[in-house]
């Protein structure tokens, strides 16, 4: 069993971030990847509000740049998931990944969050298949298509801003008859030729005959139906925080994030946590990065404490 100081799960800003710090402290920090080197970050076409890159940065860029900073004081990346943890008896703690297992004198959780579904007939089944959540992932497919967007906020904005270097058509269906997102984003798309929005209504089911070739969408108003013919769905209606794999061993709020202390600690002494795992309200790159430097700073002086 490989013994270490400290382990970060998750390889997104925050535990690229976390890293960073536990190295320059010369603590050697273990960062095993997750299935998704970068997270979300990672799948992200272009970042716009990340300071120091006022043209703006694609998401693997900043992922890059991140790692090699990293490991530049001493971080070590793995590229593995974990599938096991014990933290019941305080440290060190135990962790299983499907290669290694290891002993930890203390662990930072960085998992984020993933895409929320609809849960509505066809969403499933037709997951590669014209239903997709990530534009940048699959927009080049949609080339001269049309296609819908679920989805008000930052996200939905975005990526549908992103569909239209492909696509022909993107309809924006939204349950309000305004958008979240904010206003710059806004504007953009009220700008933007190739996108039209299906307001006060949700999308009720998918259907094709082995692609995405309709949609049923509701108006929430007037209860009426229309089938809107379309040839991919993308769904962007938030996150759920990665934390199933930690009940029973971590305290989580009603909604399933982790609950952290002002140290980042969480309720077991010496497992902190950073990012979108333990924030509900931002979930922006820059404070996923700020908290993860704090639980950086906070593992290193939690460990000298210990000794």
């Amino acid at each position: 069993m490989q013994k270490e100081q400290v382990i970060i799960i998750g390889s997104g800003p925050a535990g690229l971030t976390a890293a960073l710090y536990a190295a320059r402290a010369n603590l050697k920090p273990l960062v095993i990847s997750g299935n998704q080197l970068g997270g979300q970050i990672s799948i992200t076409n272009e970042v716009e509000n990340y300071p120091g890159f006022p043209e703006g940065a694609s998401g693997p860029e900043l992922v890059e740049l991140m790692q090699k900073q990293a490991e530049r004081f001493g971080a070590r990346v793995l590229i593995d998931e974990v599938t096991e943890v014990d933290f019941s008896e305080g440290s060190p703690f135990h962790i299983k990944t499907h290669g290694d297992e290891f002993k930890a004198d203390a662990v930072i959780v960085a998992v984020g969050a993933s895409p929320n579904r609809l849960g509505i007939p066809g969403e499933e089944e037709f997951i590669g298949r014209g239903v997709s959540f990530c534009a940048t992932c699959d927009g080049f497919f949609f080339r001269d298509k049309d296609v819908l967007v679920i989805g008000g906020g930052d996200s939905a904005i975005e990526e549908a801003l992103f569909l239209t270097r492909f696509v022909t058509r993107v309809r924006v269906i939204h349950r309000r008859d305004e958008l979240r997102a904010g206003e710059a984003l806004k504007r953009r798309a009220f700008e933007n030729e190739k996108i039209e929005f299906v307001w006060d209504s949700v999308l009720e089911e998918i259907r094709g005959d082995g692609k995405v070739e309709s949609a049923f969408v509701r108006n929430v108003k007037t209860d009426d139906i229309v089938t809107l013919d379309t040839d991919g769905v993308f769904i962007f209606i938030g996150h759920l925080p990665n934390s199933s794999f930690f009940k029973g061993q971590l305290e989580l709020d009603k909604k399933g994030y982790l609950i952290t202390d002002e140290r980042m600690m969480t309720s077991v002494p010496g497992v902190f946590a950073a990012g979108e795992i333990q924030d509900s309200i931002f979930r922006q790159i820059t404070t996923s990065v700020g908290q993860g430097a704090a639980a950086g700073m906070m593992t290193e002086r939690w460990l000298e404490e210990q000794e």
